[in-house]
This record gives structure tokens, sequence and C-alpha cells, in this order.
């Protein structure tokens, strides 16, 4: 049986995770302005290539407008058709959805070909439980609208899906929460691969059972604790590149925007979506 926190009194799930005082979780402004500008030059944007928002999308640095035609900003290159329909469809989808991370990843991808849900073989997954969706069709690119429509109907409410044949999709409120996701997805894409290939020399997967992945999705998939979950990648990422990311590309103060240089392709990460305008 799924064990209770303090008799069942009702704490939040970033509190359930720290001993003593809280890890701090998302940060809070007093106006959406001073949001979008730290949201921008924060080290999570500058790491990870960026595209997508409702009303006048971003992609790697491109302001672009409802028909997906830049702008505004990086106007070196055009935009990428695919990801423009992708995240445009889940923008009018799910309202409530601040940031979308995509990219085909290895374990994604080859985890893909099966169409099947990830299943609850350990604690991290389970931070999936009852959010997961599968996408089974496949098209190929995504170039008609039709089909990014259908895509986003089948992520529904949840925050991750497996897109078939082709790779990884999730969402969050903060860049951090998708990010986090997207790679805790990636690897729990790559354990169950592995343990696949255990079981088929005739050892038993035993499974999380729905009481304790409830459980356990209830106290660790909050917002915050995904957000604070996230912060160790990024300070890995700046000791190991000794902040080299940043040479990536820079805030443009005037529009807020973050502008991509010396950079012929996008870099890791390749969708991020972050709303401009209130």
């Amino acid at each position: 049986m799924a064990p209770s926190i303090n008799d069942g009194a009702k704490i939040t799930g970033l509190a359930a995770l720290s001993q003593g005082t809280p890890l701090p979780g998302v940060p809070k402004f007093t106006n959406f302005k001073t949001q979008r500008e730290y949201t921008v030059s924060s080290k999570e944007w500058q790491a990870i290539s960026v595209c997508a928002t409702p009303k006048t999308p971003t992609f790697f640095g491109q302001t672009l407008n409802e028909d997906g035609v830049a702008v505004g900003g990086n106007m070196s290159r055009p935009a990428n058709a695919a990801g423009f329909l992708i995240h445009s469809a889940i923008n009018r989808a799910r309202p409530d959805v601040n940031v979308a991370c995509h990219f085909h990843s290895t374990y994604g991808k080859a985890w893909s070909t099966f169409a099947q849900p990830l299943e609850m073989l350990n604690q991290d997954v389970a931070i999936f439980y009852g959010v997961q969706s599968v996408y089974k069709e496949f098209g190929g690119v995504v170039l008609k609208e039709e089909e990014s429509t259908a895509l986003a109907g089948s992520l529904g409410q949840g925050k991750v899906m497996i897109l078939r044949n082709h790779g990884l999709l999730t969402v969050g409120s903060t860049v951090d929460e998708a990010a986090y996701l997207f790679l805790l997805m990636e690897k729990s894409c790559m354990i169950q691969l592995a343990a696949d290939a255990a079981a088929a020399s005739g050892r038993e997967k035993l499974y999380v059972d729905d009481e304790a992945a409830q459980f356990t999705y209830e106290n660790t998939s909050d917002p915050e604790s995904l957000f604070a979950e996230f912060q160790g990648y990024l300070q890995w990422e700046s000791a190991v590149s000794h902040d080299g990311y940043k040479a990536m590309g820079c805030l443009d103060k005037e529009t807020n925007e973050y502008i991509v240089k010396n950079s012929n392709y996008p870099i890791s990460v390749n969708s991020i979506q972050v709303p401009l305008a209130h």
C-alpha cells in the first residue's frame, strides 16, 4: 500500500521533497513584462533553442505572425514550417501551456516505433502517471494543418506524448518544467528499452502498482517541483561549458527577443515556446 504524508496533511510536492526549508520554486513577478524579460534572459532560455508561442510565436529568435511568417527578431532564415504547425496547434488547443519541447532524440525515436506508452517500471517514470499519451498516426513530416491539429488533440490535457515513428513532446508552464519532463522522458525510454531487452532473456519485470504510481505522481509532478528539479541540469551545463552557451546568442533589450548568432543551425532541444504578450 502506498504511504501517506503526515496522515493526509496537505502540503505541496516541493515541500514534501524538501527536508527542512523547501527549495525555491518558480519565481514570482508583479507584471508580465518583467516575467518575460526574466524568461528570455535566463540560463534555461540561453542553453536551449527556442520556438513557438501564442499570437506571435518565437522560433530560434524569430518573431512570427499567426501565419508563421517572420516579422521580427532573427530574419536571417525562414521559420521551420513543421515546427510552426505543431506548436501553433498546441497553442490553440492548450491555452494553459506556456512551453512545449520537441526533439528527435535517440531513445525517444527508438521507443516511438512501438507506439506504446511508457510502463510504470520505476519511481521516476511515475511522474508521467495518467498524463502521458501516444499519437499513433504518422503521415510523414508535419506539413498539413489537419495532422498538427490531430496531434494536439492526442495530447489532450496531458503533459507528455510519444509521437509514433517521430519522437517525444512535453509541455509545461515554464521552460524548466517542460525541459525537465523531456529529459526525464528520454531517459525513461532508454530504461524501458533496456528492461525489455533483459525481459527477453526470461527475467520478470515488476511494475509499480497504480496506487503507488498515483501517490508518486501527486507528490513529484507539480510545476514547482519540476522547476526545482531542472536547476541541477542548468548548473551542470554551466559548469561543463564554462557558460559557453551564452556566446550562442544575446537578448535584445528593446524587443525582449533572444537572438541566435554565429550559428547556421539551432542547438540542443529544438522547440520551446514563451508568451510574448499577455
